[in-house]
């Protein structure tokens, strides 16, 4: 978080005045952002590694999800409010008023909060049974190879290529779907701007819901159809909504079912976080390190296919192609053992 802050209030000082040539400034945006994204993705694997030890088994999903509302709210409101700082204040100021709230946030997490609940001095001993009840104790020694065991995994190796699949219709929406609603649906600047923040709206609600879901399943039947129902039916709903909003005539009609398409996408996640928590255990940050890796390799191949596609073949197959990678991901899940933990495989 503090290289975080450090970067962007590097971004708005360095571009056009510490370096003014314009190939300078193109290289220096593409540095920063680069450096952006390598100390914004330790995030997700240390908080679903964080969320392993804090919370009890089975009960995992639902905090992951609420992680993922809180990136849907983020990146539904964030943007109307950075838009009205660079009208009202300029370009540069709209990234040094990001700052201050960051390190409030890294104030208050490096006060109040411990990487486990038995080091944290407001957990009571009843709770803390109750959070480390029904888990493997970790090893009296440390375990060796641990991330070649997980790069390894069959569970791990198949989640990491389902959430890839997943992935590549989340960035369809966060590339390319305020363009298409411009460029295809005829919306104006403003109102396609209005209309491209639903989808996160709807998805914010929707990985609260689906956390929450996988829980009680987990609880009720098992980890590996406890998980393995909500991919199986959140990705069947992204192939079936994302053609239907495709297809779809009316426009309104159109931003309803891709709305729809993207809240699904989103009711899968703590599904995925949850599983690879149920196989890694306390190896959880590393494995789900692994498997985000692969989710965002998935914006590497749908940030410039689906342009080509539409291009090419036009904007119905390039949004099909996400129901494609969905259908995808949805088949691996028939594969996915969660209750194969790393644990019951040889120490080496």
């Amino acid at each position: 978080m503090l290289l975080w802050v450090a970067i962007t209030v590097l971004t708005g000082l360095i571009p056009g005045q510490a370096i003014v040539s314009a190939s300078g400034v193109l290289i220096s945006l593409v540095v920063l952002r680069f450096l952006m994204g390598a100390f914004q993705a330790p995030l997700y694997p240390v908080t679903a590694g964080t969320i392993a030890e804090w919370f009890p088994v089975a009960g995992w999903a639902f905090p992951n999800g609420l992680l993922s509302t809180g990136l849907g709210l983020g990146a539904a409101f964030t943007p109307p409010l950075i838009a009205w700082v660079m009208i009202s204040m300029g370009w540069r100021e709209a990234f040094y008023v990001a700052t201050p709230i960051a390190l409030l946030i890294i104030a208050v997490w490096w006060w109040y909060a411990t990487d486990t609940p038995a080091n944290h001095p407001k957990v009571r001993e009843q709770e803390l049974a109750f959070i480390i009840a029904d888990r493997p104790a970790a090893a009296s020694e440390p375990e060796k190879d641990v991330f070649k065991r997980l790069i390894r995994n069959r569970e791990i190796l198949l989640l990491t290529l389902s959430y890839f699949a997943m992935n590549y219709v989340f960035y369809i929406f966060f590339s390319w779907f305020y363009i298409y609603l411009v460029d295809v649906r005829g919306f104006g600047l403003l109102e396609g701007g209005f209309y491209a923040s639903l989808p996160f709206i709807v998805g914010s609600i929707a990985a609260s819901a689906g956390g929450w879901v996988c829980d009680r399943l987990c609880k009720s039947i098992g980890p590996r159809w406890g998980c393995r129902l909500p991919g199986l039916v959140g990705l069947g709903l992204v192939a079936g909504f994302l053609f239907a909003g495709a297809t779809a005539t009316n426009q309104y009609l159109a931003i309803a079912f891709l709305s729809i398409c993207f809240a699904s996408t989103q009711f899968t996640e703590g599904a995925f976080w949850s599983g690879a928590t149920f196989v890694a255990g306390h190896h959880t940050a590393a494995a789900t390190g692994i498997m985000n890796t692969g989710g965002n390799l998935a914006g590497v191949l749908a940030s410039p296919l689906v342009p080509i596609l539409a291009e090419r073949f036009g904007w119905l197959v390039a949004l099909s192609s996400g129901s494609v990678f969905a259908i995808l991901a949805a088949v691996l899940w028939l594969w996915i053992r969660v209750d194969q933990p790393l644990s019951a495989q040889a120490n080496p």
